[in-house]
């Protein structure tokens, strides 16, 4: 059974007859509703818009949301046929969203509306990756960015990046790329976008480190937690990139300390989850993209395939999803996984590519709301998955996933879940 509430000019509807709002009578015909389900704020999304009607009555969130086969076949079918005509409508037509109204900040939560026009983009440091990030954005972004702050600890560095970037310019039509200038620390939140590059330092070419990704994790989750409080204290609004690696696991615990009082107690009053995003999955896409325009056996993945989970060593590449070959989709991930090493052993850091595909153009077609690659809050931990945001919340996408291919998706999300 629903039951409808107004809360300031809003309709609401939910599964839920005790919420301690207005109650009201089912609303007219072709009214916008929003949908309120309850969770605890650690574990759930704020807000996201609903593609399954499974969704509206799942106790949980996890990577199952990933799968139509698993919605489909959920404990919820009685329930989903009780929906109104209405609010099946709405979800069908892609403008149904979900707000948890357990998270502390409800209220402000659902009365939110997504900013309009070009945004302010803050980029933190200028190093090998921010720079060519930063470049990709000053390029490429114009039609979305207004401008672009750059902070850095070197006021060399950000000087010669203004320098430099401000010089770049179409003859006589100078404005068509968005101006870049030097922010401060104490101004850094005030943007819409704040962009995550910053780190301790990675491993020098010919160290012998595996696994890079978790060298960096220990000092660079320092960094981000600092940039994370900063962000509540500053009652941010805008969407955090994490683009510093390991990126999922630091977008998680930018979300954690976020969260965290004075007293280091959880109070869900900072960031929302997914008000942050891991930028990493991008460039691993690509890479698969790479590999399989040289080799035919890995052709289907340009048309079919998808990739999936962290930017690292529990990456899931898919060749196809209608056509899923398990032991193409694994040798297809391993080349795509070692790509990096294959780039040290030549002799240079790779930091141009993620820079790029990870980084510049996946940020811009975020901004746009387009589907992109990315790691997004699903259940406690941070996913790459194929994602956007639209005026109604966060969509991820939902697939009819082979069980081989999804238990592999499984595997990562637990192996994710143990890091942070």
């Amino acid at each position: 059974m629903v039951t409808y509430y107004k809360i300031g000019d809003m309709f609401c509807a939910s599964a839920h007859g005790d919420l301690p709002y207005e109650k009201t009578e089912k609303p007219a015909a072709g009214t916008t509703l929003t949908w309120l389900f309850t969770g605890e704020p650690g574990s759930r999304r704020a807000s996201f818009l609903v593609n399954h009607p499974a969704e509206l009555f799942a106790e949980c969130e996890d990577v199952s949301w990933l799968n139509t086969n698993r919605l489909n076949a959920s404990a919820y079918d009685g329930q989903t046929r009780e929906l109104p005509a209405d609010l099946l409508a709405q979800l069908d037509a892609g403008t149904l969203r979900a707000v948890n109204a357990s998270h502390p900040k409800f209220e402000e939560i659902l009365a939110y509306k997504p900013k309009e026009g070009k945004k302010r983009v803050h980029v933190l440091a200028i190093g090998d990756v921010g720079s060519m990030l930063l470049t990709g954005l000053h390029l490429l972004g114009g039609d979305v960015i207004s401008s672009i702050g750059i902070c850095d600890i070197s006021d060399k560095v950000t000087a010669r990046w203004e320098f430099e970037e401000n010089q770049i310019a179409y003859p006589w039509d100078y404005d068509a790329m968005p101006e870049v200038d030097v922010v401060d620390q104490d101004h850094l939140f005030d943007c819409d976008v704040f962009v995550f590059v910053a780190s301790k330092g990675i491993p020098p070419v010919g160290s012998g480190v595996k696994d890079v990704r978790m060298y960096q994790f220990e000092n660079n989750s320092k960094i981000i937690g600092h940039y994370a409080k900063m962000a509540r204290e500053k009652n941010f609004k805008g969407l955090f990139c994490a683009v510093s690696d390991p990126v999922d696991p630091l977008a998680k615990t930018a979300f954690l300390e976020s969260n965290k009082n004075e007293a280091g107690e959880y109070d869900w009053m900072g960031l929302l989850p997914e008000q942050i995003q891991g930028f990493g999955l991008g460039v691993m896409n690509a890479r698969a993209a790479y590999y399989a325009k040289r080799d035919p056996r890995f052709k289907q993945f340009l048309t079919e395939g998808r990739s999936f989970g962290p930017h690292g060593q529990d990456l899931v590449i898919a060749d196809s999803i209608e056509n899923y070959n398990d032991e193409l989709s694994k040798e297809l991930t391993n080349l795509t996984v070692t790509a990096n090493l294959h780039m040290r052993a030549i002799g240079y850091k790779p930091f141009v590519a993620p820079a790029f595909s990870s980084g510049a153009i996946s940020i811009l077609m975020t901004l746009r709301k387009q589907w992109h690659c990315g790691s997004v809050f699903l259940g406690g931990v941070y996913m790459g998955v194929k994602n956007r945001y639209t005026e109604h919340g966060l969509e991820t996408e939902a697939l009819a996933l082979p069980d081989a291919l999804y238990e592999r998706i499984v595997f990562a999300a637990e192996n994710l879940a143990k890091i942070v």
